[in-house]
């Protein structure tokens, strides 16, 4: 079987990219609202590049050679559960899981519905509600019942299809924050930051004979076992936890997106 055909691993070879920053996390605003939603310091992106052309089918075979590849295992981090201190892998990884994520959207008028059925306000802000948990989360507004009760009348707003696409998944992880979250009152903050992550993370280009722009991007959930069962993006599960794969097939290049739930940096 000649490298890079599916069921071999010898067909993708990886570089770590240092220099590529993401400054949508950077930024002294987007930094202040992620310490308030209690992720600063438990959410990070970063980049590899690779040697092959990528098809999205090849996905899986992709990821466990991202994960056995002797550039990424000292350089990919993660959170340790023990130390709370930034890590790398140190560990053999058996299995990967890679969930493949709708990305279509190509506008932030996908949100454009929580102003017209009231969830949030035409001032901007988040209508409230009376608290409820739904665990481990506080409802305290309107949004967060959209994003996490399935019972409430507003869930169906967005479709099972839409909740998967990566700006919505970005979005919600965002409002739902970390173990300490302070929630927003109004809207923006949350579109903005999503916005902002989002463009510095896809790539889109130009449709050479049509001109619409099309997102060329793949975006995948990953996740990996060692021998003793779930290593990254953590040992313990949780909604919050995630890494997201985005690869740009046309540049050869994967970003990263990762976050571990937990108490982010205060001060």
């Amino acid at each position: 079987m000649a490298a890079g055909e599916p069921g071999s691993l010898g067909g993708f070879y990886f570089r770590f990219l240092p220099q590529r920053t993401f400054s949508s996390l950077n930024t002294r605003e987007v930094t202040s609202r992620l310490r308030q939603w209690s992720m600063l310091g438990r959410i990070q992106a970063q980049a590899f590049s690779f040697d092959q052309t990528f098809q999205p089918y090849q996905k899986d075979d992709f990821v466990m050679a991202f994960f056995t590849d002797p550039n990424v295992i000292p350089n990919l981090q993660l959170l340790s559960d023990s130390s709370g201190q930034w890590i790398t892998l140190g560990t053999e990884v058996k299995k990967i899981e890679a969930v493949n994520v709708p990305c279509t959207q190509l506008s932030m008028s996908f949100f454009q519905r929580l102003y017209d059925e009231n969830i949030v306000r035409e001032s901007g802000h988040i209508v409230k509600c009376f608290d409820s948990f739904c665990d481990p989360f506080l409802i305290s507004d309107e949004l967060r019942k959209v994003l996490l009760m399935e019972d409430s009348e507003k869930y169906e707003v967005f479709s099972p299809q839409e909740r998967e696409e990566f700006l919505f998944c970005l979005f919600k992880h965002l409002c739902l924050g970390g173990s300490l979250c302070q929630y927003e009152d109004m809207l923006k903050p949350y579109l903005e930051t999503a916005k902002l992550i989002y463009k510095d993370l896809v790539s889109v280009r130009k449709h050479p004979r049509t001109k619409e722009i099309q997102i060329t991007s793949s975006v995948f959930k990953v996740k990996a076992y060692d021998s003793a069962g779930v290593c990254y993006p953590s040992a313990k599960e949780h909604e919050q936890t995630f890494s997201y794969f985005v690869v740009d097939p046309i540049k050869r290049h994967v970003n990263v997106l990762y976050h571990c739930y937990g108490v982010g940096e205060m001060a």
